[in-house]
C-alpha cells in the first residue's frame, strides 16, 4: 500500500536562528512519521534584509542596534543559543563577524535544487554561518560551501559571478509576500495549510497526522520577524 505524500514548502533565510532550529525539529518529526507519510520538501527563499550591503556589515553592531540595545542582543543571542543546544546545534555568536546580505546564499539553494541536493545545501549554510563563523559575504567563502556539498565548481562560481537567479529570487519573494507571509520559517503544506514558527516536535507530528487525515489545523511558533523584534 502506498504512503500518502505531504508537500512541505518551506520559506527561510539562512541568517534566521529559528529557521535552523524549525529545520532541525521538522526533520525529527519527518523521520517520526516517516512510517505513515512520505515527504516532499523544497525551500524557497526570504530575506530578513533585502537592504543589506552586498559585503555585509559588522554583526555584533547590527544585531544591537535591530535589538535595541547591547543587553537585549546579550538575552535574545543567549536564548536561542540555549534552545539550539537543546536541538544538538551549536550557535557561536562570537565567531560571527559579519552579517550577509542572503541573496547569493538563495541562489545557491536554487541552484542545489536543480541537482537534488537542496536540503544538504540548506544545512550547509545554517552551519557556515551559526556554527563555524563563516564569512558569507565573500564569494570564495560560498563556492566553498557549495563545493562541500557537491555541486560543480565551475558552475557555482559562474552563478555567483553573475546576475543569474537574482530576478528569480525577487520574483519568488514578491510572491510570497502576497500570501502574507512576513516572518519566518514559514511552512505551506500541500499548498494549503499554513504553518508559521519553529513549532515544537510534538505540534509538527500533531500538524502532519491531522493534516495526512485532511484536517486542517492552524499553528505559530517562534519566528524571526522583518522588524527585528525577535531575532
Amino acid at each position: 500500500m502506498n504512503k500518502p505524500t505531504i508537500r512541505i514548502d518551506i520559506v527561510s533565510d539562512i541568517v534566521c536562528p529559528w529557521c535552523y532550529i524549525g529545520k532541525r525539529r521538522l526533520e525529527r518529526a519527518l523521520d517520526k512519521l516517516s512510517d505513515k507519510f512520505d515527504f516532499v520538501l523544497e525551500y524557497h527563499p526570504f530575506e530578513l534584509n533585502p537592504a543589506m550591503p552586498i559585503e555585509g556589515v559588522k554583526q555584533q553592531e547590527y544585531l544591537i542596534k535591530k535589538f535595541g540595545s547591547t543587553e537585549r542582543y546579550h538575552q535574545l543571542t543567549r536564548q536561542v543559543t540555549q534552545v539550539a543546544a537543546q536541538e544538538d546545534i551549536s550557535f557561536h555568536y562570537d565567531k560571527q563577524q559579519v552579517s550577509p546580505n542572503t541573496r547569493n546564499a538563495h541562489r545557491l539553494v536554487q541552484l542545489a535544487n536543480q541537482e537534488g541536493k537542496q536540503v544538504e545545501m540548506v544545512e550547509a549554510l545554517f552551519k557556515a554561518y551559526f556554527t563555524d563563523g563563516i564569512d558569507l559575504s565573500k564569494r570564495e567563502n560560498m563556492l566553498a560551501v557549495a563545493v562541500q556539498v557537491g555541486l560543480d565548481r565551475e558552475k557555482t562560481s559562474k552563478l555567483l559571478a553573475s546576475e543569474e537567479g537574482l530576478l528569480q529570487i525577487a520574483l519568488a519573494e514578491q510572491e510570497l509576500q502576497k500570501l502574507g507571509i512576513t516572518g519566518v520559517p514559514f511552512y505551506i503544506v500541500n499548498n494549503t495549510y499554513g504553518i508559521s514558527g519553529a513549532q515544537p516536535l510534538d505540534a509538527f507530528v500533531q500538524v502532519f497526522e491531522q493534516i495526512g487525515s485532511e484536517v486542517a489545523v492552524s499553528a505559530e511558533g517562534d519566528a524571526c520577524d522583518i522588524d527585528g523584534n525577535n531575532c
